[in-house]
């Protein structure tokens, strides 16, 4: 099979997830492994997948007009246009957000963990962020630079704003590292690459 026949099995054989509740970060720890699947409830019932398979499909019904005011630059200049996953449910969107509710309580060290966006490729910068009284609050932002690092505590379900500032495919890779409470050891889930496609 040649390299691009097999590329173009893996992405067929992709499922594209297009709106409705997910976790695009879904962690788990069991049997001394921490785990980083994708908790997908778009079709009503969650079932877990492995971020190589899926693909999060933000449309062009997902498109803003980037806000005047300080603190909107990473989206773009004021009056471009951005695409955005609102942290709130949106019908026709994708609510995409994170979860660590499958983590027992004390077994990392202060029942927290890391999450790191290492990278991201692809023809724009990709933000996650939260709103609150108008002003957004950066999570985890491309275009000042990563590594991003944020501390999430266990049994948290959280869901936040995921913004593209240009069409296309992107790339991120995503790592949740923690500390045992019992020995100091370190587990990771490794490295997961997630693909978003922006259409125009």
């Amino acid at each position: 099979m040649s390299a691009l026949s097999a590329l173009l099995g893996t992405v067929l054989a992709a499922t594209t997830l297009t709106s409705g509740h997910v976790d695009v970060l879904d962690v788990d720890y069991a049997a001394g492994a921490l785990t980083l699947s994708v908790g997908d409830e778009t079709g009503g019932s969650l079932v877990e997948r492995d971020p190589a398979d899926v693909v999060f499909q933000v449309p062009a019904a997902a498109k803003i007009t980037v806000p005047g005011g300080a603190g909107w630059g990473f989206l773009g200049t004021p009056g471009d246009t951005a695409w955005v996953l609102p942290q709130s449910n949106t019908s026709g969107l994708l609510w995409a957000g994170w979860n660590t509710s499958e983590v027992p309580s004390g077994v990392l060290q202060g029942n927290s963990m890391s999450f790191k966006l290492t990278s991201v490729s692809g023809p724009g910068h990709m933000s996650v962020y939260t709103v609150s009284t108008g002003t957004p609050t950066r999570l985890f932002d491309s275009s000042d630079g990563l590594p991003d690092t944020r501390t999430v505590t266990r049994n948290a379900h959280t869901h936040a704003n995921w913004g593209f500032t240009e069409a296309g495919t992107y790339s991120a890779t995503f790592e949740v590292t923690a500390r045992l409470a019992g020995t100091g050891a370190t587990v990771s889930t490794g490295a997961k690459v997630f693909t978003f496609t922006v259409l125009p």
